[in-house]
């Protein structure tokens, strides 16, 4: 789309919002306590409407952003441009930025990079490239290397996606496969199964957030209902050994095996950075031993935040945690020691450690900046009181439909977090209400899980959730490209699994549900295949 087009659609989203939602901003701003006129309505998701679909039709997610934190803005002002203005820097931008979460983050993303930065100049990646080359003979062994990976990294998922990325690239690219589809792998295999996984960040949120319950009980009861989680892992295997690709996924696995063009499209954000991965004077141990420290450093890192020196146990201390400062704690210690190690092996000299800060950060900027648009956006989205306008709708209808009230909770949660970006703010926001409507034990178990495979079903398929961004840096892929070819592989499963919470409300059994699901799930990708097919043929 060119820069006339553009504009021209802008000015008409923007002509629109302005012409059926002024008449709804006739409330004078008070000084004190101010609400928004909007608060609560339909028209508080429109902010990230309009960023999501800017991103998607632009495939220019920064413009797109920024563009739903003004509408947003404007909307929380009445329209008054001096308020809306200060309101999208404070309360927006430098809101942001000095939430101590975000800045953990922030901090965590930039350590990763530096780390990551060193690996290559030690010529880690390069050694674990070559070794991997003789153990690794496929595309399928490759993906399933990836997948595995990303099985074990369980603990966080911003670490996972990352981490597994970064590792895999080299091997991936090696056997022709897109970025695109390992950005897919990575995704998929971070926040599914850290919601699966007893021990991890995730477990810990969910567990923080349900009162008057054994959360870590009920956590765990949900997994076996959890199928948007369970149908996805299950899906990466199934793809992965009947060869099925389709959607915009095909057309960028087909340029990455028969024209060697991972990107597809003609943009390169991550452009050159390939370059630093050089043979260097490293071995395997170069990337596995910085590998294991970083892991280790992490989950001690976010133990410590949760208490284990204060005498809790393991699994309090996971509950207790918290997930940023500990991820930054760790990953900085981790980073001084790997320096260390480096100097100790000769591989790398002290300069050469020292160049690896700034260009672990310049790797890193183009997460940062779409991070920091998609929470300030996420924050303006809040003072227009979305989530109270989506738990309202939940509330009005919980009651009357109890069969269904799976089904239905999943659906929410899937647009919340769309619309939000945030899985976490979803289940923290619908998990009291869930519990409050005093359901059955077996029930209220699988309405849970579907609250929490809703929330990451709606963060897998969002272009302003952090966990999707992150997985586009680690594959070093275009984020709207990511985006847009991981958007019918998600669909597909959400839609299994919308039909497995209707079974689960009426069957209630997870050992009748899931094997059910399972097999949903295959027949379709099978009928998916032979449509492909026989386009093909035709």
């Amino acid at each position: 789309m060119n820069r006339r087009k553009f504009f021209t659609l802008l000015s008409v989203m923007i002509l629109v919002v302005m012409t059926f939602a002024v008449p709804a901003f006739a409330a004078e701003i008070a000084e004190e306590g101010y609400q928004s006129s909007v608060y609560a309505t339909f028209w508080s998701l429109l902010p990230p409407i309009i960023a999501i679909v800017l991103a998607l039709i632009t495939k220019e997610v920064y413009s797109s952003l920024f563009i739903g934190i003004i509408c947003g803005a404007f909307m929380y002002a009445n329209f008054n441009p001096l308020i809306a203005f200060n309101t999208m820097f404070t309360e927006g931008f430098i809101s942001s930025l000095a939430d101590s979460w975000n800045v953990g983050i922030l901090i965590f993303l930039v350590v990763l990079g530096t780390i990551v930065s060193l690996i290559n100049k030690a010529g880690g990646s390069a050694a674990y490239g070559q070794w991997a080359s003789k153990k690794i003979k496929t595309r399928k062994g490759a993906m399933l290397s990836t997948f595995g990976l990303g099985v074990l990294i369980f603990v966080d998922d911003y670490f996972n996606c990352l981490t597994v990325g970064n590792v895999m690239r080299p091997i991936t690219d090696k056997f022709k496969i897109s970025r695109a589809k390992l950005a897919y792998i990575v995704d998929a295999t971070a926040a599914p199964i850290c919601m699966i996984a007893p021990i991890s960040s995730w477990a810990a949120a969910v567990t923080g957030v349900v009162e008057g319950y054994d959360g870590l009980d009920l956590f765990i009861r949900a997994i076996p209902y959890n199928l948007y989680s369970l149908l996805t892992i299950a899906m990466i295997i199934f793809i992965t050994f009947m060869e099925i690709e389709y959607g915009p996924m095909k057309t960028h696995e087909e340029n990455a095996m028969y024209k060697n063009d991972l990107y597809t499209t003609p943009d390169r954000p991550y452009e050159g950075q390939d370059g630093e991965v050089s043979a260097g004077k490293g071995t395997v141990m170069d990337l596995v031993v910085p590998v294991f420290i970083l892991i280790a450093f992490c989950i001690f890192g976010m133990l410590y935040t949760g208490g284990i020196l204060e005498g809790e146990n393991i699994i309090d201390a996971f509950a207790n945690c918290d997930a940023s400062l500990g991820l930054s704690l760790g990953s900085s210690l981790a980073l001084l020691i790997i320096i260390v190690y480096y100097l100790v092996r000769r591989v790398l000299t002290f300069n050469e450690c020292m160049e690896c800060f700034p260009n672990g950060f310049k790797a890193m900027v183009p997460a940062i900046l779409i991070l920091t648009f998609a929470w300030t956006l996420s924050r303006i989205t809040s003072l227009l009181g979305a989530k109270e306008f989506v738990s309202g709708i939940f509330e009005g209808s919980a009651a009357g439909l109890r069969i269904f009230l799976p089904a239905i909770v999943f659906l929410v949660a899937t647009g919340m977090s769309f619309a939000t970006g945030t899985s976490w703010g979803t289940f923290g926001i619908l998990l009291p209400i869930v519990v409050a409507v005093g359901l059955e034990p077996e029930l209220l178990v699988i309405s849970i899980s579907a609250c929490l495979a809703g929330a990451v079903c709606g963060d897998h398929c969002s272009p302003i959730s952090d966990t999707t961004i992150m997985s586009s840096t680690g594959a070093m892929c275009n984020h709207i490209n990511h985006v847009s070819t991981q958007l019918p592989y998600a669909i597909t499963v959400a839609t299994v699994s919308f039909a497995g919470y209707i079974l689960a409300g009426l069957i209630q059994s997870a050992w009748i549900v899931l094997p059910i699901s399972m097999a949903l799930m295959f027949i379709t990708l099978l009928i998916i295949k032979l449509l492909i097919a026989n386009k093909v043929q035709a």
